[in-house]
């Protein structure tokens, strides 16, 4: 159990909460459309953003939410991974689903097994981060529960855009657990010298070198968060609920997405924020992951 602890809490130091790009309307300049994703970095929406919070409403503003997000983290990441370890075993022994495969497999199910289990709080620290000063719904995060049970539906409240999230979490788990472990063994296996060494806890292991591992982790959660961030926008248009003004047009991930690629398209709603994504998830797989291997070899699991 301690590695996955370990894990919990290398996810908490990684990642930051949201900022609000997703949920935003059209904006940004109309510069030609050859260098959109050149723009959307440098200018539209990222670092904008990062200038303009703390300026309306100073640099806590950019840790709204922080408390719910650092109370969700740890559960969310010590369930994921010891979840994949079960379910990577299951795979194998009761399936005899082996390979790369069953690393795809565990890592969604992984995935969708921890969203489950803290995606109510993820629903609160959404809603916190969503605030804009002078206008707070709710004044802290017992507030926003009760507040969200009373008039939201009871308990069903708190499980708004959960099928998008699970749908958008199994290619993203998956997909980060599948590439992180097929870069470690191919590299193992072809470059063992290079970028490998012997384990700490058992010299007939290898592992990757720390550096490595960063990078491996890294890769693994551009590519995760790239296939699934659709799912990510429509997840949050759908907790942020009454908040929007097209709330009413948002109800459903069909209506929502159909909404979202009707009035902003594909770059600017799909995949609104994805530059800001990036800076937040790319640090965070890569030490979580990285995290958790060293852990594993400081508790003598290899």
């Amino acid at each position: 159990t301690w590695p996955l602890v370990a894990a919990a809490a290398a996810l908490a130091a990684a990642d930051p909460p949201p900022t609000m790009p997703q949920a935003a309307g059209v904006g940004g300049s109309t510069a030609r459309r050859d260098f959109y994703w050149l723009r959307s970095f440098l200018a539209g929406g990222v670092f904008s953003a990062l200038c303009a919070v703390p300026r309306k409403e100073g640099y806590l503003g950019l840790y709204k939410g922080n408390g719910a997000m650092m109370i969700r983290i740890f559960p969310y990441g010590a369930i994921q991974f010891m979840a994949f370890e079960q379910y990577k075993m299951l795979i194998t022994t009761k399936l005899g689903i082996s390979g790369h495969v069953h690393r795809l497999m565990a890592g969604s199910l992984a995935g969708m097994t921890a969203v489950i289990c803290t995606y109510p709080l993820d629903v609160v620290r959404v809603r916190l981060a969503f605030q804009v000063k002078g206008e707070h719904t709710y004044t802290g995060i017992i507030h926003a529960f009760k507040t969200i049970y009373a008039k939201e539906g009871g308990f069903l409240g708190f499980y708004r855009g959960l099928m998008p999230t699970i749908l958008g979490m199994a290619p993203y788990a998956g997909v980060s657990f599948f590439t992180f472990g097929t870069l470690k063994s191919v590299g193992l296996a072809h470059a063992p010298t290079l970028l490998g060494r012997p384990s700490s806890d058992n010299p007939n292991v290898l592992v990757l070198k720390t550096h490595i591992n960063l990078l491996c982790g890294g890769v693994a959660g551009a590519i995760a968060q790239t296939i699934s961030y659709p799912f990510d926008v429509t997840r949050r248009r759908m907790q942020l609920g009454t908040v929007l003004p097209e709330f009413e047009k948002c109800l459903t991930m069909r209506e929502t997405m159909k909404y979202v690629y009707g009035h902003h398209g594909i770059r600017k709603g799909l995949y609104r924020g994805l530059s800001l994504n990036y800076i937040r998830c790319v640090p965070s797989q890569a030490v979580a992951f990285t995290t958790y291997e060293l852990m594993k070899q400081f508790f003598h699991l290899n």
